[in-house]
């Protein structure tokens, strides 16, 4: 037998192992692990000596092509490539009509979802789509078999802007989604609380820096109380969204009786920034839930230890600097891009600076988002998955720049950040599309993915 391609040379992280060996892949899929001499013949071989050979990083939590981020399927997943990340979880939304609203007139979930396969027929890596509620109707539980038959088999919820649900409508739906064995996404902030305390602040004259004072954390903590608690009382599979800060996480914490029905993540720019960037920055670093303090940073890595958060996402959202600075400090648009720089800036900052293994940094990128949104080929480097790949190079030095950027965003957070560690090729079903550097593989390669209902049995 002669396969595709083997990867030898390298330190294969294959879920909670680590072994110097080899991967043999063949028309997609990974066929074999271990010694070099033991696996079949290939047509390629890569030679991945001194390198770590990691799952493809599965990012939960992106926006593409739609009313808040101004990415192109084609550039967010050709940034997303550049940094080792192989399959993403976008948002298929549900149209609404009010001020403001890019919608002329209210839409469906199935809309929504026929609209992000269309826009992504040009992705480089592989996509699946969360619902997004973006109204309260008794006609969204009409047609929550029929998505979750498509594949879709998690639902985002807002509690805060002008699209935010009521606490009784969210509980309704909860209900439901624990009727159908699927999952309740929450976007927390306690809507009255911030929009109460931004007034204030904009009436004593306040400036740029003080943006994270005008989203407190204990309206994060309020708003992911009420939802995972009505989660565990309704038996729903819950997960909390960009968890900011101590308070929030604690929430989540106290409603894991299991550790399986409420999850909950974190972002790449929450366990790296804090507020004080603003004051450098200005209005660059609006995002909601906002950065909070080094303390909060701390926080978030204990319970990232503790499972009490159990995946790293970068919650990317494109936009020009233009459209950030020249807005007011409590205006939109909100969010910042992430894809292409998510995996070095956290390899640097939990394996080098902290001296976490690879283990922990492959289990919160890789396996959990995958085993948490039902993704069963992606995540993990065992035989029968995808061969959705990354070699990365742990000891390689480089300087974070905008000017880098394959996403349609000018600006990055982490503008002249000095990182150690870098992705040298990304490789999606077993085809590179990203080498050194470069964009290698052809747009339209991504594929949809089909979600299953996922099991979180401990």
């Amino acid at each position: 037998m002669v396969v595709d391609t083997v990867i030898e040379g390298g330190r294969i992280l294959s879920g909670t192992r680590s072994f110097e060996g080899a991967i043999a892949i063949d028309d997609g899929t990974i066929v074999g692990l271990g010694d070099p001499q033991h696996l079949p013949e290939a047509d390629r071989t890569l030679d991945a000596t001194g390198r770590v050979v990691m799952p493809g990083i599965v990012d939960p939590h992106v926006h593409i092509d739609d009313h808040v981020s101004i990415d192109s399927y084609e550039t967010a997943t050709k940034a997303a490539a550049l940094g080792g990340v192989t399959t993403v979880i976008d948002f298929a939304w549900q149209g609404y009509a009010a001020e403001g609203s890019p919608w002329d007139e209210r839409g469906t979930l199935m809309e929504g979802i026929e609209r992000k396969r269309e826009r992504a027929s040009d992705a480089l890596i592989d996509y699946g789509l969360h619902g997004g509620i973006l109204r309260e109707g008794a006609d969204l539980f009409d047609e929550l078999e029929e998505v979750i038959d498509a594949g879709v088999t998690s639902f985002k919820m807002y509690t805060a802007y002008e699209f935010g649900l009521s606490n009784g409508y969210i509980n309704r739906v909860l209900g439901r989604l624990a009727e159908l064995d699927a999952v309740g996404v929450g976007h927390t902030e306690d809507d009255s609380v911030c929009e109460a305390v931004t007034e204030r602040l904009r009436a004593e004259g306040r400036g740029a820096s003080s943006y994270p004072e005008s989203r407190p954390d204990y309206a994060e903590a309020m708003a992911a109380d009420d939802l995972a608690r009505m989660a565990r009382q309704l038996g729903a599979k819950y997960y909390g969204i960009h968890t900011s800060c101590r308070k929030s996480a604690d929430a989540l914490a106290r409603h894991q009786e299991d550790g399986s029905l409420i999850r909950g993540e974190t972002c790449t720019h929450y366990t790296t920034l804090t507020g004080d960037l603003h004051e450098e920055m200005g209005n660059l670093p609006r995002i909601a839930p906002p950065l909070r303090r080094s303390d909060d940073t701390d926080a978030l890595f204990d319970y990232l230890k503790r499972d009490v958060l159990s995946v790293v996402s970068t919650d990317h959202v494109a936009q020009k600097r233009d459209a950030k600075e020249e807005s007011e400090w409590w205006e939109g648009p909100f969010g910042a891009n992430g894809l292409q720089t998510s995996l070095p800036v956290f390899h640097d900052e939990a394996v080098n600076e902290r001296g976490l293994s690879y283990e922990f940094l492959t289990r919160l990128m890789s396996r959990n988002p995958a085993v948490t949104f039902g993704l069963s080929e992606k995540g993990t480097l065992d035989p029968g998955t995808d061969a959705d790949i990354v070699i990365f190079d742990p000891d390689v030095e480089y300087t974070i720049s905008a000017e880098d950027n394959a996403s349609k965003a000018d600006y990055s957070l982490y503008e002249d950040r000095t990182v150690r560690g870098a992705v040298e090729t990304t490789l999606v079903r077993g085809v590179i599309v990203a080498d050194d550097g470069e964009i290698v593989g052809a747009p339209g390669h991504g594929e949809y993915v089909e979600r299953e209902r996922p099991d979180w049995t401990p």
